[in-house]
């Protein structure tokens, strides 16, 4: 599990096919590593991977088919940079919210400009996820736990402080950008929970006003 509050900016050093999918080396930049250990878990631009060498300056990490076809992380090239954050142990501060580092999809920045010290960004997300976006709630993008300033359809806006855009990779956003989208897990969960005993039928996927009115919510 992580917070969504990222603690450095890596770099990706190398990308190796491997039967099929793809081994990846991580330059990890001011990240401290001296408490990883191998099968540690770190996110890179929001995706949980896990740790299988150490060679000093960073890690690498097998990802999977499954994994490359719901992120972004196939399409980066060496060079890229990427938001970094180790798993949270019982004593971090949970200073963003409750992330899993299981991307639910790829979303596109539309528009970004200036507003005072901040930056607005517009963003869209898949259709099938735009259910779980809300006014004032929690997203994250590429890692980084961010609030909904508003929403637009599948679209919704974000505000980027100084810090943010200091600290993560959103200072290399422009339209068109592809990012890593993982919605609020407890979103997820209650949708799930208001399913009652249609959740276990083959087939239920999401909520119908049927389903709600089998189970005594309308």
């Amino acid at each position: 599990m992580f917070t969504g509050i990222i603690q450095a900016v890596g770099e990706i050093a190398a990308m190796e096919p491997s039967g099929g999918d793809l081994r990846l080396r991580i330059n990890t930049g001011k990240l401290d590593l001296a408490d990883v250990v191998l099968g540690d878990s770190i996110a890179a631009n929001g995706v949980c991977l896990t740790v299988i060498e150490l060679p000093g300056d960073g890690y690498w990490a097998d990802v999977s088919v499954e994994t490359l076809n719901f992120t972004t992380l196939g399409g980066l090239k060496a060079g890229a940079r990427v938001n970094l954050e180790k798993a949270l142990t019982p004593a971090s501060r949970l200073g963003g919210h409750i992330v899993s580092g299981h991307v639910d999809g790829v979303g596109e920045v539309v528009s970004r400009h200036e507003d005072a010290r901040s930056v607005r960004f517009v963003l869209r997300a898949p259709d099938d996820l735009a259910r779980y976006i809300a006014h004032k709630g929690s997203i994250t993008v590429d890692g980084t736990s961010l609030t909904v300033n508003a929403v637009n359809g599948a679209e919704f806006d974000l505000n980027i402080i100084p810090q943010t855009m200091a600290e993560t990779v959103f200072g290399d956003y422009k339209p068109g950008s592809k990012v890593n989208l993982e919605v609020d897990v407890i979103a997820r969960y209650l949708e799930r929970l208001m399913q009652g005993d249609a959740a276990a039928k083959p087939g239920s996927g999401s909520l119908s006003l049927q389903t709600l009115a089998e189970n005594g919510y309308t």
